[in-house]
């Protein structure tokens, strides 16, 4: 018997004014720039063939109104899920982190007890709550196509996880605002069949 299996796009979001600072923001609510808006609608247009069945997003603006204009001219209902969000940064939401990245080595490098105390979220109970829910939307809708629009570092974390890279050769800055990664599942296992603007 032929396995069934979800065809899913795995969005980033268009860019923000703290994309443009260089400002990490974690599980801040910032909206999209007029930047990040025209990125939407160019990808919207490049999609336009793309019979979506079901759009899931998460529940932060910039995640929204991307998948509102990706979708803008379907009449399918946007479903919001905090299981989604970026990762929580604590204390270090709004600092800034430039080009050098330091800033991700010195949060990743923290102790548990540390990670506590900033109020940062662990990354595998980020990826965790991610991959979970996944593998939830994949079983709803296999035989159909989805679209999924979340943040850079679940998307990060979850190619690491399937051995599309290694953890020290893909960064945040490695993923780009509007791209994405096309893959396939049974709502077990996960195969990628293409990326799209990820470095």
């Amino acid at each position: 018997m032929k396995n069934i299996y979800c065809t899913i796009y795995l969005t980033r979001h268009g860019e923000t004014e703290w994309n443009e600072k260089k400002l990490i923001q974690g599980q801040k609510d910032i909206p999209l720039n007029e930047k990040g808006r025209k990125q939407a609608e160019k990808l919207s247009g490049k999609l336009k063939k793309v019979k979506f069945d079901a759009i899931y997003s998460s529940d932060l603006k910039r995640a929204t109104e991307t998948a509102k204009i990706i979708t803008d001219k379907r009449k399918l209902n946007i479903i919001k899920s905090m299981a989604l969000r970026e990762r929580y940064f604590g204390k270090y939401e709004g600092v800034s982190f430039k080009k050098s990245k330091v800033i991700f080595e010195i949060i990743n490098n923290l102790k548990t007890n540390e990670k506590k105390d900033a109020k940062v979220e662990d990354e595998q109970k980020m990826i965790k709550r991610f991959i979970n829910y996944i593998r939830e939307v994949s079983v709803q809708n296999l035989g159909k196509t989805i679209l999924i629009v979340t943040h850079a570092g679940p998307i990060r974390l979850f190619l690491i996880n399937l051995s599309f890279r290694i953890y020290k050769n893909l960064s945040e800055g490695d993923i780009n605002n509007l791209s994405y990664v096309q893959l396939i599942s049974d709502g077990v296992s996960f195969e990628i069949e293409k990326t799209k603007g990820i470095k």
